[in-house]
């Protein structure tokens, strides 16, 4: 029986709902979602595994010109997850204006085939979902045009079998029983980065960064516990401050 297997990259402006909807397609909470933009920083794999085939996800941080160092290696993860890809979902925010010059500068001359997703519908008229379409299948011409809630995952049910159109006859990529190219304290990390830009939103930079020093598995009274350390960084000591209390060490 022949089986399929491809790297499906889903790329967009930050706060499209890109991580949303990844989330959505796998069936598990790989990505953090926050109201800050670009708070997703890397590239997450997601991995769908049937017995005839394995979808490979990447979720990329939000396209923007780059302005500093860190926004540089964002910005290069996409480039990376655009090279390696048999397919693109470009997801765009149902009422942004048309200014997506970013986004458009690395896709307008792919050759890789491209399925735009007009994200966020439900708080949309057919009037607007059909202006966009217009817009969009004249821009950019693509395979197909989705228009989709991937928060209430409305209109998601023909995605994976348009994906399997479109991705080649080949082995897994991964092991079938993996679910993420992620370790366990890379997910700790993120988590703990969300609950901070939850608790904290504007008083917190996107920048604070999250390193878990150890993570132990151990059994007590109660039952199996983890026990995780982490460090929280943050780009000036008055953050500290806002986080642990002035009274913190």
């Amino acid at each position: 029986m022949s089986h399929k297997a491809g790297f499906v990259s889903i790329i967009g402006k930050p706060n499209v709902g890109k991580s949303t909807l990844m989330n959505a397609l796998v069936g598990e909470k790989l990505s953090i979602i926050t109201p800050k933009a670009q708070t997703t920083r890397h590239r997450i794999l997601g991995i769908v595994n049937e017995e005839e085939f394995q979808i490979v996800f990447s979720d990329t941080p939000g396209i923007i010109k780059p302005l500093y160092g860190l926004q540089d290696s964002m910005m290069t993860a996409v480039s990376g997850a655009l090279s390696d890809a048999d397919l693109i979902l470009f997801v765009t925010d149902i009422h942004e204006k048309h200014d997506e010059n970013d986004v458009l500068e690395k896709i307008t001359n792919t050759t890789i085939p491209l399925v735009v997703l007009l994200n966020k519908i439900d708080n949309a008229t057919q009037e607007q979902v059909d202006e966009k379409f217009a817009y969009w299948q004249e821009k950019l011409n693509p395979k197909h045009i989705y228009a989709i809630s991937a928060l209430h995952q409305y209109n998601l049910e023909g995605i994976l079998p348009m994906i399997l159109e479109n991705i080649p006859e080949h082995p897994a990529y991964y092991d079938k029983e993996e679910l993420t190219d992620r370790s366990q304290r890379f997910f700790v990390s993120e988590i703990i980065r969300e609950k901070i830009f939850f608790n904290y939103k504007k008083e917190i930079p996107y920048s604070t960064e999250v390193v878990v020093t150890a993570f132990k598995e151990e059994e007590t009274k109660s039952g199996p516990m983890i026990r995780i350390t982490s460090e929280i960084i943050v780009e000036r000591d008055s953050q500290k401050n806002i986080l642990i209390g002035t009274g913190g060490a």
